[in-house]
């Protein structure tokens, strides 16, 4: 399944000519590209789908939204579990084996 998921801008950059943020969601920080909402800042929510910022969202409904996902499994689904993850990483010497816990993240 493929979500849109709410997350904080933690971070603003340009890369190649493309706006790109740094997002948190409940934990899992991900590269986000910012061209559909390019006034988006530091800070403030938004919604993401594949990998692209679609609208500016208020923090209750970001917090909301996380909190919901995150009690229906929707975040692990979607992102893996973090802790897993960073688990397998370290075990493997930083670099994920074929088998590891860590799941393909889409967004």
């Amino acid at each position: 399944m493929c979500l849109a998921v709410p997350g904080k801008v933690l971070r603003i950059e340009e890369r190649d000519g493309t706006r790109m943020a740094s997002v948190d969601f409940g934990g899992v920080v991900k590269e986000v590209c910012l061209e559909y909402v390019p006034d988006l800042r530091v800070g403030e929510y938004t919604i993401v789908h594949v990998g692209f910022a679609l609208q500016r969202l208020d923090e209750e409904s970001a917090r909301r939204t996380l909190e919901l996902f995150e009690n229906l499994g929707l975040l692990e689904e979607e992102f893996g579990d973090p802790w897993q993850a960073a688990e397998a990483e370290q075990r493997a010497g930083g670099v994920p084996q074929p088998g590891d816990a860590q799941r393909e993240v889409r967004l």
